[in-house]
Order: C-alpha cells, then sequence, then structure tokens
C-alpha cells in the first residue's frame, strides 16, 4: 500500500488535467456514490465527521476501485494556523477490496473541489468571461485561482477576505506564481466589477446581496456546507438560474438546500446537476446576459476520479 502525500498530489496532477478528468467522470456515470455519513462533533458548529464513500460502476470486477474519504471540517483552525478540512483518503482494489493507496485527504479535498469550480466555470460562465473574484482566502483559495486560470485566461484576480490580511498575503502569494491578482477592500464594489465570483467561505449569514449582481455573471458557492451556513441572500438564488454539483444540494449544506426548506426557492428552481451538464444533457448557460450560480456540496464521485487520477499518474512516472 501506498502513501502518498500532499506534494505527491500536487506534483501528479496538474489543474487542466484534473478538470478535463471530473469531466470525464461526471459524464459517463464511472462511479458510483451512495449518501454520504455527516455526523456533528460536540456542540453544534463546532466539529463536523463526514464519511464518503465511492466505487467503480463495474465492481466487483477487474480494474475496478473502491474509495473512502474520511474528512473532518473544525472550523476554528484556522486560529492554530492549521487548514479547517483535514482528512485522509484510501483507495482500494474494487476486485479484491485489497488497499492500494493512503492519500492526503485535505489536498484531495482541495484539488477535486477547485477543478469541480473551474469545472461548472467552464459550462456555466460566459465564453469571455476574464475577471475572477475569490470571497475567501483560506486553505482553498490558491487552489481555486489556479484552476480557474487552467480553463479561462484571467486578466484580474480580486480577493476580498474578512480578515483583509489574509486577502494581502493570498494576493501577494498568487502574484509571485505570476497571476494578475489583488486584494480587494471592498466586497460590494468586488462582486460588481468581476464575471466570476467563487465564494469558499465558513460564513453562516450571506456574504454576496442578489441587488449587486450584474447581467452575465457567474456565482460559485464553495462553502456553507452545513444547513446553518449561508454565503448567498435568497435574491442571489431568484435573479440566477439555479445548478447543483449533485442532487444532493437540494438538501444538504446551506444557500439551495436551506431555501427550499424555508420556502424562498422551490426544487424545480434548480435546472440541473453537473452529471447533466458534463453529458450535454442540460445546454447550461442560455445567454450572455444571465445570471448563473452553481452550488458545490461535495461528491464523492469528484474523491473517487481524483484518486484513480493520481495513482494513474503516479503509476505512469
Amino acid at each position: 500500500m501506498r502513501l502518498v502525500s500532499a506534494d505527491e498530489i500536487d506534483r501528479a496532477l496538474d489543474p487542466r488535467s484534473l478538470v478535463e478528468a471530473l469531466r470525464r467522470a461526471f459524464a459517463s456515470a464511472t462511479y458510483v456514490a451512495p449518501t454520504r455519513h455527516h455526523h456533528a462533533i460536540g456542540r453544534e458548529g463546532g466539529a463536523t465527521h463526514l464519511l464518503m464513500p465511492a466505487w467503480s460502476a463495474g465492481a466487483p470486477g477487474p480494474g475496478a476501485y473502491v474509495g473512502t474519504k474520511i474528512v473532518d471540517v473544525f472550523p476554528d483552525n484556522g486560529r492554530l494556523g492549521l487548514p479547517a478540512v483535514m482528512g485522509v483518503y484510501v483507495l482500494q482494489s474494487g476486485e479484491t477490496g485489497a488497499p492500494l493507496a493512503v492519500l492526503d485527504g485535505t489536498r484531495l479535498t482541495h484539488r477535486r473541489t477547485a477543478a469541480v469550480s473551474a469545472l461548472a466555470a467552464d459550462l456555466l460562465a460566459r465564453p469571455d468571461a476574464s475577471r475572477l473574484l475569490l470571497v475567501g482566502a483560506g486553505a482553498l483559495a490558491p487552489h481555486l485561482a489556479r484552476a480557474h486560470a487552467a480553463v479561462r485566461p484571467l486578466s484580474r484576480i480580486a480577493v476580498w477576505n474578512h480578515r483583509p490580511a489574509g486577502a494581502e498575503r493570498l494576493a501577494a502569494a498568487l502574484r509571485a506564481e505570476g497571476f494578475p491578482a489583488e486584494a480587494a477592500p471592498d466586497l460590494e464594489a468586488a462582486v460588481r466589477a468581476a464575471d466570476t465570483v467563487c465564494c469558499a467561505t465558513l460564513a453562516t449569514a450571506p456574504l454576496l446581496r442578489g441587488a449587486w449582481l450584474a447581467p452575465g455573471q457567474h456565482l460559485d458557492l464553495v462553502g456553507a456546507f452545513t444547513m446553518g451556513m449561508r454565503e448567498a441572500d435568497d435574491a442571489c438564488l431568484r435573479r440566477a438560474r439555479v445548478f447543483v454539483d449533485t442532487p444532493a444540494a437540494l438538501f444538504e449544506g446551506g444557500d439551495v438546500a436551506v431555501a427550499i426548506r424555508d420556502g424562498a426557492l422551490r426544487e424545480a428552481d434548480v435546472l440541473a446537476d453537473l452529471a447533466a451538464l458534463c453529458r450535454g444533457s442540460h445546454p447550461g448557460r442560455g445567454d450572455a446576459g444571465e445570471v448563473t450560480l452553481f452550488k458545490a456540496v461535495g461528491t464523492a464521485v469528484a474523491d473517487l476520479a481524483t484518486a484513480v487520477a493520481v495513482r494513474d499518474a503516479l503509476d505512469a512516472a
């Protein structure tokens, strides 16, 4: 059994190749993912324990895989200088069940989340969208910037964070990598100036307001993984054509699920999931003036596809 570190994951996959691996996985129904297990640790809002299994559609059988991500979310980790999301990924043979590899689950989560975000933007944002706003400057944010830059040429990356120093640090780090990045001091102004708004926070109250949105924008909501969290208000959801990564977003996580629960949105208002977009069974954006919104709650399909892509790349090296 191989142990795969965060650095090995980064070396194995470039952002564009991972986006394409996920596009193929969603389009072809290669993997099966049952409902994930979701457990609260301690007081409400304290921490969350997640178990996310998936397996090849052809399992048990030759060439098949089984995988499980074991992940914990501790929102207060930032005070300790640690990522909020920690975990491991166990990859097994889908023919015998033999363990094949244990991968750094935190890095795998960052990479697959960023790739799903970029894939959705590739399918839903305007073809000429070049101005990206990152809302949140946590550990996921630089991966989001790299993934979005891999699918669209970016003329500007603005970074807003509730602690301005964090936005300054991330913008400086991205500039050091050659990206046109700068910190944004005012969130409303930054949203109004963006083509794509990518929100990855642990906010418990909406940060994005529907009144700020302009025709043609694309909103990508990555955070808000519990029903006690929100990143966008109901006006954002009502103004946009809404898409999700999986049907689980209708009842899990914040934003879409909360709006449906509270009657601000109907299930019928959610037009398609990522699999339908990748297969081409839904056209996605209808015209350049529409506002599109993509809500991701995370799926074990993306985890397993990423783990398999990492293993294949390492075996080929």
